[in-house]
């Protein structure tokens, strides 16, 4: 026994030599490979880049037909931005007073974060403890690049560069990778960094993320792993594209793919997002709801349209948000980006859009959700739930945006009233901020919609369960107990967390429209949520915005969009309007903006 025992002990050992060998054979040749790639002259990320694990891994499904991006002049695409008439000295200084007001914010939060979660993903900002949801590469660090220098914090944004150019991507904390997550934050906030200051540092960590990520489509059909997992990876274990994923995860990568194949001129990741947009413009007149995608794919069938829920909120928004956006990244020469965006948005104006039946009769509209259920193998007619969220407030500068990029009206004016419900649902609340998830009653009619308080009454009633035709003065007693204001039904989920979809629509109409009363608009929600969510330390996401007493309880959580987002729309809400123009930059669904191709 002792024998054999030595005879493993050895076999075990020659066999660590072997694998050691080849493992260093390899790295010794990507090396070299690297080093002559810079000596035959390699410029920007190229001569910074240096392979990762994940650039050395062989591919078990490899592409041999590679697609590559277009190579054409841009079109000129319609102007997006309106002509602002010359500012008065007294309104410049109320403008700029409000944005030194939103970048002292920026450099609270920023202050702490620096001293109590610096390079971790989130700073709790009651507790001044760490999070880390989000790969543990600091969320926070990389989501706020971009802010810091649009802000003009050029210290903290050298020094944040510095620190993120040592984040290593190898290292993996986690088994599991959220593909979608580590995409619009991480891949995101590093293109954007360099697109706005060209330091070839970020350009190159937007590559060591895109190797990771497209480590990920190496599956049979190659789409995805949403969840990618990195040992079975690194141990050459097959793996396949899941048969429920969320459709905005598969669809939200559009942009940030196509814009490193632009910046390195290596074509495979353009080539991985258009297969996954061929499939989505195969089936789009497919689906139970035509025109629109569910919220859950099976993307190991590469099977697209069978779910009954349909929406522009949780689960989908950022996929229908890419299609203008990514029309206008490559100058419009991708035409089906523009042909998917106008045949989705046709079915979403019909069915999801409705107009809430409110106190003061204002004409706005809200984005609700839609259940196609099945009868006997057969489809039921199209049923809508009138159910908001903070979420799909984006849809409304979507809409405007795309609007202007196919010169269609319609979707402006659209917009427009889409962004004011979020804005009358942000005023209609005690603290003035609009609550996560909510209920309204829609309209009979979409052009003259009379209150009728009674009406109300009843449903938010029979949404609680209760006894529709109970006594007005009990009801009304039952529904200040449970805190709903006029207009809504019910009020689902009551927190803040920091959102910034409802002040990225009113910058985005703000800038497309000109409309006088936004940046007041703008101000008061600003003032709000100061109010409500500031810490000693930072801002905090809040429990419940319906209180109508006191400040809101906060629940010690401070995601890196608060810092990434939100605050970077109110500055640039209160900056000049040609700053950041909508004309020459695109914004990801993380803010984060990419320069547009312009002929």
């Amino acid at each position: 026994m002792a024998i054999l025992g030595r005879r493993r002990t050895v076999l075990l050992f020659f066999s660590c030599i072997f694998l050691f060998f080849l493992y260093s054979s390899r790295r010794l040749q990507d090396d070299a490979a690297w080093l002559r790639f810079r000596g035959a002259g390699a410029t920007g990320d190229a001569a910074l880049f240096r392979p990762t694990r994940w650039s050395r891994i062989k591919p078990l499904y490899p592409v041999t037909d590679m697609r590559k991006p277009p190579s054409g002049r841009p079109l000129s695409l319609p102007k997006v931005q309106t002509d602002f008439a010359p500012e008065s000295e007294s309104a410049r200084a109320v403008r700029l007073k409000r944005r030194d007001a939103v970048r002292d914010a920026m450099r609270h939060c920023w202050s702490s974060y620096r001293k109590y979660a610096w390079m971790s993903d989130e700073l709790k900002p009651v507790s001044g403890g760490k999070h880390n949801p989000f790969g543990g590469w600091g969320a926070t660090l990389v989501d706020s690049l971009d802010t810091l220098w649009i802000m003009g914090l050029k210290e903290e944004f050298e020094e944040a560069v510095a620190a993120a150019a040592t984040i290593n991507f190898d290292k993996v904390p986690n088994q599991e990778i959220n593909v979608f997550e580590t995409n619009i934050r991480y891949l995101g906030g590093f293109l954007a960094a360099y697109d706005l200051s060209g330091d070839k540092r970020m350009l190159a960590k937007a590559r060591e993320v895109g190797e990771l990520l497209y480590a990920a489509f190496d599956t049979p059909n190659r789409m995805p792993v949403s969840r990618w997992d990195t040992r079975n990876a690194i141990w050459g274990i097959g793996q396949v594209a899941s048969h429920h994923v969320v459709v905005a995860e598969i669809g939200t990568l559009s942009l940030e793919f196509i814009r490193l194949s632009m910046l390195t001129g290596d074509p495979k990741w353009y080539d991985a997002v258009d297969r996954i947009t061929e499939v989505f413009k195969e089936q789009q007149q497919s689906t139970r709801l035509p025109g629109m995608w569910p919220s859950i794919v099976n993307s190991r069938e590469k099977n697209f349209s069978d779910h009954p829920d349909y929406t522009l909120g949780a689960l989908a928004d950022s996929l229908y948000e890419y299609f203008p956006k990514a029309h206008a990244l490559v100058g419009g020469q991708l035409p089906v980006y523009r042909e998917l965006y106008e045949t989705s948005m046709d079915t979403a104006i019909r069915h999801n859009l409705f107009r809430p039946m409110l106190p003061d009769e204002k004409d706005v509209l809200i984005s609700g959700h839609i259940y196609v259920g099945k009868n006997n193998g057969r489809l039921n007619e199209p049923q809508l739930r009138p159910e908001a969220q903070h979420l799909v407030c984006f849809a409304g500068g979507m809409l405007a945006l795309g609007g202007k990029l196919i010169q269609n009206d319609t979707h402006v004016k659209i917009g427009e009233k889409l962004m004011d419900g979020c804005v009358w649902t942000y005023q209609a609340m005690p603290t003035g901020i609009m609550p996560e998830s909510f209920h309204m009653l829609p309209c009979e009619s979409a052009d003259h919609c009379p209150w009728d308080e009674d009406k109300w009454r009843q449903a938010v009633l029979k949404k609680a369960n209760l006894n529709p035709n109970m006594d007005a003065k009990d009801a009304d007693a039952e529904i200040a107990r449970r805190r709903i204001p006029k207009g809504f039904t019910v009020v689902s989920d009551p927190r803040y967390v920091l959102r910034p979809e409802a002040i990225e629509s009113v910058f985005i109409l703000y800038r497309i429209t000109g409309r006088s009363d936004l940046p007041d608009t703008a101000w008061n929600m600003f003032e709000a949520i100061q109010e409500h969510t500031k810490t000693d330390l930072a801002n905090s996401a809040i429990v419940d915005v319906s209180i109508t007493e006191g400040k809101a309880v906060p629940n010690d959580s401070m995601e890196s969009f608060w810092l990434g987002e939100t605050l970077k729309y109110f500055y640039l809400m209160f900056s000049e309007p040609d700053f950041i123009s909508l004309d020459e930059y695109v914004f990801n669904t993380e803010a984060h903006p990419f320069k547009r191709l312009l002929p």
